[in-house]
């Protein structure tokens, strides 16, 4: 009998009677890749539900999981969770230890699996103000509680009988997960999601994977607690996709060429920083090899899908591929077929140059709040039309309303936000949820044209989308982060945050000597160079939304300094607050 999937945990048991991987999921312990097959991996989470029952679970109660990277034993967890009708609360590592407090306390978790030793000591401090009744480790930690010895509790089977009626009591309708958004401004809302919200999700987005099921290999890398990688991972236990752990975004080469994956998914921000690698490697060859290298790059920025500059450049993209993107590949594994994107605009020049090299990006469009996908590009039927987010996914309706702001309708939609009917009710209205996104619709393709909460009008009356401009001077490799200000000024201006790798390096090859941030953010011939930048970008908006003044940073903006969200998204508030005397700076008023 076929297994019908209804909630989330009948992935493993889809996966085990269609494929039954012998390496289901895999993670590098001291050195040493080790795999689990499915077989293993829904003993393990059995044996899970059966400790979870043990220590006195019962539905609906909040069990947190907090991972530094994404493991075998994150899964094993999240599926132990669900089948005794309990909820997965996946908490992001990054966030200070307050916002831990604060999640942990407005979901009420009774229990927490850590994966390592930075995030107990940051949980050991706020754990006395919480419900927690205890903290189970992944590492093994002196003194610690080890989550082995819930699986030990789990050894005797003789209530497995109760998992399985817990499980047979669980509904598609039922809550699966609390989310909690990372947020911009104020504090996390915690987005809640149905089995059947993720699993509608997964099973329209099947429909877009272009691999042989059954077959494939995956590398995972982005954080399982953001839906957008844990959506994922469970399309890949349904498409029986093998899925291997990289032990961190730094390592992800390293592990590529190790694993030889089929696919991945990543953010555009690591695309870009992919890109800039292999572009420095570029420019220190030198003669034939660089004159072939800079051929093959102009080359890849004029691609477009489906043959459509015709055989002569289809002809020349061959001899590329051969003497110069091979080695692109190379460097990730030399196996992959395809690469998806989310979280953030993708620059077309990215999803241009990579698809020429024969790996092309699918980039998509979604929110935490519609699990998250609701559009997403595919090489198959004449799918993938660059510089747009895709075709809208089966079941899912997209309005656009008068504002031009993308309404969404659909299986996929959220049940609410925990504990916040006012908030929910803000932007569930007449059944459509309001994503915030500007966009369009045509000839079938979803195109994202701004924010609106972060348009702003200048003094003059004249309406600025910040996110346009910031879009367009990201694709300087001077440029690592922007945000364009302005609301109520006169004019718009920018704050910036320089590429320091890329600069540092542009100043040597020009002899200007440069030892720390601060110096190079002070430098005249930077600051004239970056003007360049700035000039360029201007060339293609209207006077009002041109930026007439800009300053440098000289902090990179990262996460655990409180610039970006944990999915890289700037919070702007804070941003503009760090940076006061620099916004003063630029109206004359410091």
């Amino acid at each position: 009998m076929s297994i019908e999937i209804k909630r989330l945990f009948d992935f493993p048991y889809y996966q085990l009677e269609k494929y039954n991987l012998q390496e289901s999921l895999t993670t590098k312990y001291n050195g040493n890749w080790k795999s689990i097959s499915t077989k293993e991996y829904i003993a393990q989470a059995n044996k899970l539900s059966r400790g979870l029952l043990r220590l006195g679970v019962q539905p609906n109660d909040k069990i947190a999981v907090i991972s530094t990277n994404n493991c075998t034993e994150w899964n094993i967890c999240d599926i132990g969770v669900l089948q005794v009708g309990a909820q997965n609360v996946p908490i992001y590592p990054t966030i200070s230890k307050e916002d831990y407090e604060y999640v942990l306390n407005h979901s009420e978790a009774t229990y927490c699996f850590v994966s390592d030793t930075d995030i107990l000591e940051k949980l050991n401090q706020i754990k006395g103000n919480t419900k927690l009744k205890e903290v189970y480790t992944f590492d093994d930690i002196e003194g610690e509680k080890n989550w082995k010895e819930v699986l030990e509790l789990g050894n005797d089977e003789s209530n497995q009988e109760e998992v399985e009626q817990r499980k047979n009591n669980v509904k598609a309708e039922d809550l699966a997960t609390l989310i909690y958004t990372s947020g911009t401004t104020g504090k996390p809302k915690g987005v809640m999601l149905s089995h059947n919200n993720i699993v509608s999700n997964v099973l329209a987005s099947a429909k877009r994977v272009p691999l042989d099921q059954g077959k494939g290999k995956s590398l995972s890398f982005l954080p399982v607690c953001h839906i957008f990688e844990r959506m994922i991972l469970y399309l890949y236990q349904y498409c029986g996709i093998a899925i291997t752990f990289a032990e961190s975004i730094e390592k992800l080469s390293e592990n590529a060429q190790e694993v030889k994956p089929n696919v991945m998914t990543a953010v555009p921000r690591l695309y870009e920083k992919i890109y800039d690698k292999i572009y420095a490697k570029g420019t220190e060859l030198s003669g034939i090899k660089k004159a072939l290298f800079f051929w093959a790059i102009e080359l890849g920025l004029k691609y477009q899908p489906y043959g459509a500059n015709g055989w002569w450049y289809e002809k020349q993209l061959g001899i590329a591929r051969k003497l110069i993107f091979s080695k692109w590949q190379a460097a990730l594994g030399g196996e992959l077929k395809i690469m998806v994107s989310g979280s953030a605009a993708l620059q077309p020049r990215l999803a241009r140059v990579f698809a020429a090299a024969g790996m092309p990006v699918m980039e998509g469009y979604g929110l935490t709040e519609t699990s998250p996908v609701i559009s997403v590009n595919d090489e198959n039927n004449g799918g993938f039309k660059i510089g747009t987010v895709g075709r809208i996914i089966d079941g899912v309706e997209v309005k656009i309303s008068e504002e031009d702001e993308i309404l969404v309708k659909g299986p996929n939609v959220m049940m609410g936000y925990y504990k916040d009917p006012e908030r929910t009710a803000q932007v569930i209205k007449n059944g459509y949820f309001h994503t915030g996104d500007k966009g369009k619709v045509e000839n079938g393709f979803l195109s994202i044209t701004g924010r609106i909460k972060e348009m702003f009008k200048t003094s003059g009356g004249k309406y600025v989308i910040p996110t346009l401009l910031e879009d367009k001077l990201k694709q300087s490799r001077f440029i690592e982060q922007v945000m364009v200000v302005g609301e109520g000024e006169k004019m718009p201006t920018a704050l910036i945050q320089p590429n320091f790798d890329f600069v540092k390096e542009w100043a040597r090859r020009n002899d200007i000597e440069i030892s720390e941030n601060k110096a190079l953010i002070a430098n005249e011939k930077v600051i004239a160079r970056l003007q360049e930048e700035v000039d360029d970008c201007n060339c293609n908006f209207g006077k009002w939304e041109q930026i007439k003044r800009f300053e440098l940073t000289p902090e990179e903006w990262t996460v655990d300094s409180g610039h970006l969200t944990p999915t890289m998204k700037m919070k702007r508030k804070i941003i503009k607050d760090i940076y006061n005397g620099l916004y003063e700076k630029m109206y004359d008023r410091a």
